[in-house]
């Protein structure tokens, strides 16, 4: 049953095209239109945190490389769930992009993963309410991209949200631990304890 509903919600969503939103989707589902955005995220985390932002780079790559590896090596090369592109069932039957479907496998979404764990992550970081709304939004458009696309079944995309909202609030929890225990404990980098200013 969920499986027809799943089709049938990616058959709906995926004639919904037009050349227009074939561009405009095509280009949100790309990785390299993004660069601007997590560089102004970057800067601003280095603004905000200042000696601590080699921490939290550190701790943004265990991110990503969790998020990526997690849903391609314990989902998509587990469950070998065909993505709607390459499932003879729907032959003829999805719009294709440019001709683009990329890998065989599709659960969960490598995309909803990331951007989802991104969003979570830097949403705990950053702790303002305009900043977190627009994050879910950009999460959820990439989502929205993949179905279009045709690339994704919506459960495919509502999997991997969840599964990157899990590895983001798991990694921020790992770093407030490492900032409660190591970088709050004594002045960072200097190894002198705050409530013992240096005598010179």
């Amino acid at each position: 049953m969920l499986e027809n509903l799943d089709r049938h919600m990616l058959l709906a969503i995926n004639s919904l095209n037009s050349p227009f939103f074939d561009n405009v989707m095509y280009a949100i589902s790309g990785k390299l239109i993004w660069a601007p955005l997590y560089l102004a995220i970057l800067i601003y985390l280095g603004f905000g945190y200042r000696r601590k932002f080699l921490v939290i780079l550190i701790f943004i790559v265990l991110l990503i490389t969790l998020s990526d590896q997690i849903s391609v090596q314990l989902f998509k090369n587990i469950f070998h769930r065909l993505r709607p592109c390459h499932d003879p069932s729907l032959a003829g039957m999805i719009h294709l992009v440019r001709g683009h479907c990329g890998g065989l496998y599709g659960f969960v979404s490598s995309h909803a993963s990331n951007s989802f764990a991104i969003a979570f992550l830097s949403m705990k970081l950053i702790k303002k309410k305009w900043y977190g709304t627009g994050m879910m939004i950009w999460a959820l458009v990439i989502c929205y991209s993949r179905v279009y696309l045709g690339v994704h079944y919506p459960g495919d995309v509502i999997c991997g949200a969840l599964l990157g909202a899990l590895i983001g609030l798991g990694v921020y929890r790992l770093y407030e631990i490492t900032d409660r225990k190591i970088l709050s404990g004594k002045t960072f980098f200097s190894g002198q304890s705050p409530d013992r200013p240096s005598t010179r």
